[in-house]
């Protein structure tokens, strides 16, 4: 009895994997940019580059320079100080002399039953010259001056409501940054190929493009105000559709963020973002509970099969089981690398193997704390 578990394990698990792999993450490893006529002038409308900002006095610094050197025709910059206590809004005040297109608003109080970003995202939204918004964040830069054009593309001239984008991260030395690679590239292939298979199920606002209009029509975070995080997340979930959502996939259109460094820091910010897929529906968070439930079973399964063959011995059935370990983890990396190209161009050098291994712990223990946590700060 003990023996068919290990094999049903093993063999429902390499199922669902390898189709996870084959028909799903496929997608974005043998993506291929199409060539596209230009853009006509008239349809490059304008559009708010919109940031949220607390105590980023030295992320600005770098950053608003960097917007203005977008190769784009007509754009504003929008900055929502939110109630900072450091050098922010001296920094503003004098780069608004310099930048006649750099805007401001400043967050004095947040009503109580708001979350203070949705609440400064929310102030900044309403307040924008142009119905394309385009969100970053602070620690982020774009990879390009031609970012505006290509990730706003999708909203301006192909009717599209929502842009979905990739941010990766800086890499850095350390344990740490090469699991945040692999990490990463983990989600976005979840959350980009389901978008390219024309089932989007969540955005991040690091990139992110909509419309104005329709957040107004929305009501905006209407039922989520108080829940921490879920600005970007949530907000694509309930509203993203197949035909409404398109994902950008092109390395002029990324954006880079600054990548935790304490382990501590990166588990908070885990713990929110898991936190905020309980609010997703529930063919959604089958996506991706599906996907760890059969990668949990596989490692069972075969680990099990491989140490019950090798004691016996059954060295054919030992080699057999082995064998399929090893396809697919040559699958998952070239799968990896591409899509690293892809989104990149800079595959980062990560242990695939061992990473893999390591979602386990991720997906079941980060995940139970995250599900079982009231509230996460």
């Amino acid at each position: 009895m003990g023996l068919f578990l290990l094999w049903f394990f093993f063999g429902f698990g390499i199922l669902i994997q390898g189709g996870y792999l084959i028909l799903v993450f496929s997608r974005i490893a043998l993506y291929g940019t199409r060539s596209k006529k230009p853009i006509n002038q008239d349809a490059e409308e304008g559009v708010t580059l919109l940031v949220t900002a607390k105590n980023k006095f030295q992320h600005l610094k770098v950053l608003i320079p960097k917007l203005f050197e977008q190769d784009y025709p007509k754009f504003e910059v929008m900055i929502v100080n939110d109630q900072s206590t450091d050098r922010t809004k001296r920094l503003l005040e004098d780069l608004m002399i310099r930048y006649p297109k750099l805007r401001t608003v400043t967050v004095k109080y947040t009503p109580k039953h708001c979350n203070a970003k949705k609440f400064a995202l929310t102030l900044g939204i309403k307040v924008a010259k142009n119905d394309v918004i385009l969100l970053t964040d602070a620690d982020c830069l774009p990879n390009s001056d031609q970012w505006i054009r290509k990730m706003t593309a999708p909203v301006r001239a192909e009717g599209k409501t929502f842009a979905l984008g990739f941010s990766g991260y800086r890499q850095k030395p350390g344990i740490l940054n090469k699991w945040l690679q692999f990490e990463l590239t983990l989600k976005a292939l979840f959350y980009l190929s389901f978008g390219l298979w024309k089932s989007p199920f969540m955005g991040i606002g690091k990139n992110l493009c909509y419309r104005k209009s329709f957040f107004l029509a929305a009501k905006g975070f209407r039922g989520y105000w108080n829940m921490e995080g879920g600005d970007d997340l949530v907000f694509v979930n309930i509203h993203a559709t197949g035909s409404n959502a398109k994902v950008v996939i092109d390395a002029e259109a990324i954006t880079l963020s600054a990548p935790k460094e304490k382990w501590k820091e990166y588990l908070k910010q885990e713990k929110s973002l898991l936190q905020a897929q309980r609010f997703f529906r529930v063919r959604d968070k089958n996506k991706v509970s599906l996907y760890g439930i059969s990668h949990s079973l596989y490692w069972i399964g075969g680990i099990g099969l491989l140490i019950y063959f090798g004691i016996i011995p059954q060295w054919h059935n030992f080699l057999v089981v082995l064998g399929i370990v090893f396809f697919r983890f040559i699958l998952l990396a070239l799968i990896f690398r591409a899509a690293s190209k892809k989104l990149q161009h800079n595959f980062p050098k990560m242990n695939v193997l061992l990473n893999d291994l390591l979602y386990l712990a991720y997906f079941w223990v980060l995940g139970s704390i995250s599900y079982q946590a009231k509230s996460i700060k």
